[in-house]
């Protein structure tokens, strides 16, 4: 028997057919698979979550079926309430799957605490630099001691009280410098 003659012959077409009809009932059966564990055509839309609470925000994922995940906290935001969401992932309007994670970022309660660095000895100018590099800014009301340096650091106050080097402040703080006056001796 040659091989044109087994192409045509009646067992080869028959198998032919046979590996035909099962791969489509297959493909069919996969597809019905698939659109009822994936949800097909389902849609949920994400609600915008920012500046809500983190117990508003648990209450009304759930409402929805879906879950939530905090990353992490960002920078402290004084325009937004304390420990509510910042950001979100997926954005407010995108559409969802049931059971889908939202990701969240919140607001921590306030600054973070910087240390206060050691500017002793430094130019107003060098210490403004560095203060607001840090993270501080820097008041306009400068005290001055007698010094024999002119507009030379020598201490650091906030909210009318001397601070020392290493001491912790909120990031934002107001620091008011200590200058010598040029006149000391």
């Amino acid at each position: 028997m040659g091989v044109i003659q087994f192409l045509i012959s009646k067992s080869f077409l028959k198998q032919l057919l046979i590996a035909f009809v099962s791969l489509l009932l297959l493909v069919f059966a996969l597809k019905f698979w698939l659109s009822v564990t994936t949800n097909h055509n389902q849609k949920i839309q994400v609600p915008n979550l920012e500046k809500m609470s983190l117990v508003e925000v648990r209450q009304k994922l759930t409402e929805l079926n879906l879950d939530l995940k905090v990353m992490d906290s960002a920078s402290y935001n004084p325009n937004y309430p304390n420990k509510s969401v910042i950001e979100q992932s997926p954005k407010a309007g995108d559409f969802v799957k049931e059971k889908r994670k939202i990701y969240l970022v919140l607001n921590p309660s306030k600054y973070r605490s910087l240390e206060v660095p050691d500017l002793n000895g430094r130019t107003k100018r060098q210490a403004t630099t560095e203060l607001k590099s840090t993270g501080f800014n820097v008041g306009t009301e400068f005290s001055y001691v007698p010094d024999i340096g002119k507009d030379v650091v020598r201490g650091l106050k906030f909210k009318n009280r001397k601070i020392k080097i290493g001491d912790k402040l909120p990031k934002n703080s107001t620091i008011e410098l200590i200058l010598g006056d040029g006149k000391g001796n």
